[in-house]
């Protein structure tokens, strides 16, 4: 208990409260603009967080992240365009809510439901967390190079479709990491005679080249030059039934649970929790025929489900540097630039940052109640009327204030650029952009976690699979990359047997 008030005494101060009520207030914003997200947003933030104090940059992370996942709906209910993926399932039921009048009863559901499976979602965090954290002190080289491993070829595999393109992505990020001085030897590699590439190709710059970049250029394409009218926003007020609001409970405390248990799966992200959340409702309903034809229910199911994913997708990320999803990873590389090794020891060496961070999880997913009411889902609507024409160039131009303050360096523009145009051509032949950070991230633990252990143990390799957590974790690991090889060419096998 000591662990969170000593936390919660740090939070509740005037710079993490700001940046937490300003933060949701964005988050909300950048939901409900249909072609930004929740990741482009934080990768533009990061930037600006150089100078701050990691309570603070942390505050406006959470705070973004939850916002964005609720105002996801607006779009969503209002116009059947998801704001977020994680809000696909919200349209099922939510803009046939709309179209008979009742968008304003179906965004207060929206709003409600997010906030409560964003509230559950931190308080899994903040019980499971410090448990899993507790285990990682019987881990040593051989088990932090396992786990390294293990969390870049999870999320390889399961991001996107092809796990063969997710894994060759994940080793052009672990190329990419191998840059600069090595750390044990004092040799330069990959340099090429520049010595702005001794220190390595910067995380953020990459980072946000990367993520925030391919979604401009997206919404560039479509070349939106006027909004939507006033006429299309108009919300009336619906009177909830009897009971109606009671009847919701049983869905949001099954969604809740499904959205935890897919956050800390790596690599399955919110919207995998909103459409399984939303089949379970489905499932348990008296009247599943209801379901896609405006039913309370499928909203409430799907968007609890995709905001407990939130919190949820930090555990394996702050207790063994994990990430769960991509806001996962730009939350670890939030902890990089502040000069904080994410993994095992985060809990022990910073344990009041690690604690704020939750409680800053928690007091966002409160903070949706109040921000998401009948006044604020009508002021946040209007959103929708911004010309994408103009959006563009006032990010185009983020960006890049951003990063160049960062090291005060022209050629940091230059990378970035290059990473944006080769994450826009990536994302146009499906290859999964979170492996690239991940093992930009992950690769540099692997490396000195195998060295230190080869050290140890005299050059003995055997040693990364004789001690029992590493042998566990390396059949684990073995398996989360050959299963998903069998499995596709199964079905290979089977397509070619059909034609």
């Amino acid at each position: 208990m000591e662990f969170y008030t000593n936390a919660l005494s740090h939070v509740l101060t005037f710079g993490p409260l700001t940046a937490m009520l300003g933060a949701t207030l964005l988050g909300v914003f950048i939901g409900a603009l249909p072609g930004l997200n929740p990741v482009m947003a934080i990768a533009l933030l990061l930037p600006l967080t150089y100078s701050m104090d990691p309570l603070v940059a942390l505050a406006m992370v959470a705070g973004i992240y939850n916002g964005s996942m609720y105002g996801g709906a607006i779009p969503a209910i209002l116009l059947r365009i998801p704001g977020t993926p994680a809000s696909i399932a919200t349209t099922f039921d939510g803009f046939p809510m709309a179209d008979r009048g009742e968008a304003a009863k179906a965004l207060k559901i929206a709003c409600w439901s997010s906030a409560i499976g964003g509230i559950a979602s931190a308080i899994a965090l903040m019980t499971m967390g410090p448990m899993l954290a507790r285990v990682t002190l019987f881990f040593g080289p051989a088990e932090y190079f396992w786990i390294a491993i293990f969390g870049m070829a999870s999320v390889a595999v399961m991001v996107g479709s092809d796990p063969i393109k997710g894994m060759m992505a994940a080793v052009l990020g672990l190329l990419i990491g191998t840059m600069g001085i090595d750390n044990l030897s004092g040799q330069a590699r990959f340099t090429f005679g520049q010595t702005w590439l001794l220190g390595g190709l910067d995380l953020i710059v990459v980072l946000v080249g990367l993520y925030a970049l391919p979604p401009v250029l997206q919404l560039a394409e479509k070349c939106d030059l006027k909004g939507l009218s006033a006429a299309q926003l108009k919300l009336a007020d619906v009177p909830f039934e009897k009971g109606e609001i009671r009847g919701l409970i049983p869905t949001w405390l099954r969604a809740s649970g499904i959205g935890i248990g897919v956050g800390i799966l790596p690599g399955a992200g919110g919207n995998i929790a909103a459409f399984l959340s939303y089949n379970a409702a489905k499932n348990a309903s008296d009247d599943p025929s209801s379901f896609g034809k405006g039913n309370p229910q499928g909203v409430a199911a799907a968007e609890c489900g995709n905001n407990a994913d939130n919190a949820a997708s930090m555990i394996p990320a702050l207790a063994l540097g994990i990430p769960g999803n991509v806001i996962a990873a730009l939350v670890l590389s939030a902890l990089t630039i502040h000069g904080l090794q994410p993994g095992p020891q985060l809990f022990h060496q910073n344990p009041t940052l690690v604690g704020g961070f939750m409680m800053e999880m928690l007091i966002t997913s409160i903070l949706i109640f109040a921000l998401g009411g009948a006044v604020a889902t009508r002021v946040f609507a209007q959103f929708q009327r911004l010309p994408g024409v103009l959006l563009v160039p006032t990010i185009l131009i983020l960006m890049c204030v951003g990063v160049y303050v960062i090291n005060g360096r022209p050629v940091d523009l230059w990378v970035m650029l290059a990473a944006g145009f080769a994450g826009y051509l990536l994302e146009k032949v499906n290859f999964p952009l979170a492996p690239v950070i991940l093992g930009m991230i992950l690769g540099p633990m692997a490396e000195q976690s195998v060295r230190r252990a080869l050290l140890i143990s005299r050059g003995d390799a055997t040693e990364l699979v004789t001690r029992p957590i590493s042998a566990v974790l390396a059949v684990v690991t073995v398996l989360v990359i050959v299963w998903p090889l069998v499995k596709m060419m199964r079905r290979r096998r089977r397509k070619s047997l059909t034609v």
